[in-house]
């Protein structure tokens, strides 16, 4: 009985050492491993060496546990939002929000992670973005920034690509997505509506007083004309053409006051055929 349980005693001992050992051979190797997944890469920080020029694609790799360590990086196109307040160069203010697609330059992955880290694009791109922003809007007035938004993009767009690249980021897009304009722009545009406004009726009131000026110089050359005809006619047939022309007068006159209820007739001669009859009777 007690050979058996001593040989018990020893199985489950070594079971254990076996488990233990086995235990401590997955976790080195769990240790020894690491998994880059698509679209990363791997960066390897070597105690004695620093960090390894070379970078670690999609898949399982080995390290040595201790004195090497992964740093992962996302190489996928990632996209990126900011905004930012200029002036114009007639001082007007300006918000715009720029929108960048950006990625690291997987050759350069190493240079990246010893100068900026793993965030490299949060410590970047909002600076040289307000940076190109402001140098580009300062080279346009207020109302060019929509007559020419094409043209600006434009600018932005090389700009930011070429102070990316010194940073080793790509950029694979670069879009303005909103422009909007300060009170004090809205005020100078309304007060600008105003004067244009003003300047056309103004425009419109000396034309007309011209054409009003041209009509009466033709109307006193017809007066004048005519009354030289008069003139003429009675010097060569007498009186007759005035008469004439007083008794038409005198009948438009008789006509307008008969069409006139207001108007009543007193007989010429004895004023008493007013009484209407009274005389009789008195």
């Amino acid at each position: 009985m007690a050979g058996g349980g001593q040989a018990a005693v020893s199985l489950l001992t070594k079971v254990a050492q076996a488990a233990a050992g086995l235990g401590i051979a997955a976790s080195a190797a769990s240790t020894a491993l690491y998994t880059v997944d698509g679209g990363q890469r791997a960066v390897i920080f070597d105690r004695f060496r620093g960090v390894l020029p070379e970078t670690s694609s999609e898949g399982t790799h080995f390290i040595v546990p201790w004195l090497q360590k992964p740093f992962i990086f996302d190489i996928r196109t990632r996209p990126h939002s900011f905004s930012s307040t200029s002036g114009t160069k007639d001082l007007q203010m300006v918000s715009l929000t720029l929108r960048v697609l950006a990625r690291p330059d997987v050759d350069r992955l190493p240079d990246i992670f010893t100068s900026l880290g793993l965030e490299y694009d949060e410590k970047v791109l909002p600076s040289i973005g307000n940076e190109v922003l402001k140098a580009v809007v300062a080279q346009f007035n207020a109302d060019q920034l929509l007559t020419e938004r094409p043209h600006v993009s434009a600018l932005v767009r090389e700009s930011l690509i070429r102070r990316a690249r010194e940073f080793n980021i790509v950029l694979d897009d670069v879009a303005i997505t909103h422009l909007a304009y300060g009170p004090e722009f809205s005020v100078a545009v309304e007060k600008k509506q105003v004067a244009q406004q003003e300047a056309e009726r103004s425009r419109f009131l000396v034309a007309r007083a011209e054409q009003e000026r041209r009509a009466a110089i033709v109307r006193a050359e017809g007066e004048s004309e005519a009354a030289r005809l008069i003139s003429e006619a009675t010097a060569a047939a007498g009186t007759g053409l005035i008469e004439l022309r007083r008794i038409e007068a005198a009948k438009e006159i008789a006509g307008e006051l008969a069409r006139s209820p207001n108007v009543s007739y007193i007989p010429a001669g004895d004023s008493s055929q007013m009484l209407l009859g009274l005389t009789g009777a008195r």
